[in-house]
């Protein structure tokens, strides 16, 4: 084991002692982050450029794009870059804004899934007063909101386990700057401190989950009450994505922040650390496009030959006057 206490930063280990394996690791992450980077990109594209797309619904799909897209480049890219450089040294600032901006990413991650259910439930339960409620300065005060409940919780995250003082090897068994894994290093390590710097999040993670259960079991019964069949269906086809996409996000977070860490970056711990940093941000816009006709027709169009020959045109237009 190498001594790296008298570095300012870290060391985070790699997937495999064997480069040839660690090459491959790194080439399935660059492939699921281009990935990503393109979904998310493309939803923001067409829900930014299509008039028949500024709802709610698509205006909250938007920013959930964004923050997926800011979320998995936390930690995936610098992943990927020490992987080819074959070098796991990461300095004590890089390590605390990798850990401020994936902990507040990830909480504004589950407060958007949490405004995303509540809307979906006036949508369906409340159509009537669904434009009084949802209105566009509600959604942006809850936008907001999203944002600055994340930020909170990356700042107190940061600030407690930044403070907590460091003995031994700083190598952190993990491909990012993990918290769990952070706290091992402390000098005073043990359950209790875990738990009280994940108490909070864990907390909020558990107060917007049993919104976004209780605002589905409001719809599951009004839809159930819908005579229609096809009527059901479409909805059912609308909600049950949503609905897994949280489960699976908060299920890979909870299990993470809650279990002790290990000595080691176990394939268990890789795979339910992909879980939750790489799998959600690449799924999300095939979940959230290929079941929307509404927003499937939106990226052909931004797609087509004729729209890049029309926004083309558009802008040389610009840059003439």
């Amino acid at each position: 084991m190498f001594n790296f206490t008298t570095m300012s930063g870290f060391f985070l280990m790699s997937f495999s002692g064997n480069p040839e394996i660690e090459i491959l690791y790194a080439s399935l992450f660059l492939v699921l982050y281009l990935g990503a980077l393109t979904g998310n990109t493309l939803i923001i594209i067409a829900t930014s450029m299509d008039n028949s797309l500024y709802s709610p619904v698509y205006f909250f799909l938007k920013h959930l794009s964004f923050l997926d897209l800011c979320y998995i480049s936390v930690t995936v890219p610098r992943s990927i870059c020490n992987s080819f450089m074959h070098s796991g040294n990461i300095s004590l600032w890089e390590c605390i804004l990798q850990v401020l901006f994936f902990i507040a990413l990830a909480s504004s991650e589950v407060a958007i899934f949490t405004v995303m259910s509540y809307d979906r439930y006036v949508a369906i339960c409340q159509p009537l007063h669904y434009e009084v409620v949802m209105d566009p300065s509600a959604c942006r005060r809850a936008v907001i909101a999203v944002w600055v409940a994340g930020g909170l919780s990356g700042l107190m995250h940061t600030a407690i386990n930044f403070s907590i003082p460091l003995c031994g090897d700083r190598v952190i068994h993990q491909f990012f700057c993990d918290v769990p894994q952070m706290l091992k290093l402390s000098c005073s390590y043990d359950f209790i401190n875990e738990m009280a710097v994940a108490a909070f999040t864990t907390s909020t993670a558990f107060i917007c989950l049993i919104s976004i259960v209780l605002s589905y079991i409001h719809i599951f019964s009004t839809v159930l009450r819908i005579p229609s069949a096809e009527a059901r269906t479409k909805v059912f086809s609308t909600c049950l994505p949503h609905l897994f996409v949280v489960t699976f996000f908060l299920s890979a977070v909870s299990f993470e922040f809650l279990r002790p860490p290990s000595d080691s970056l176990s394939a268990m711990d890789l795979m339910f650390s992909i879980f939750y940093t790489v799998i959600p941000p690449t799924l999300n816009p095939v979940i959230y496009s290929l079941r929307n006709e509404a927003m499937k027709a939106a990226l052909r169009k931004v797609l087509s030959k004729e729209e890049f020959v029309q926004r083309k045109m558009g802008l040389k237009a610009i840059f003439k006057l």
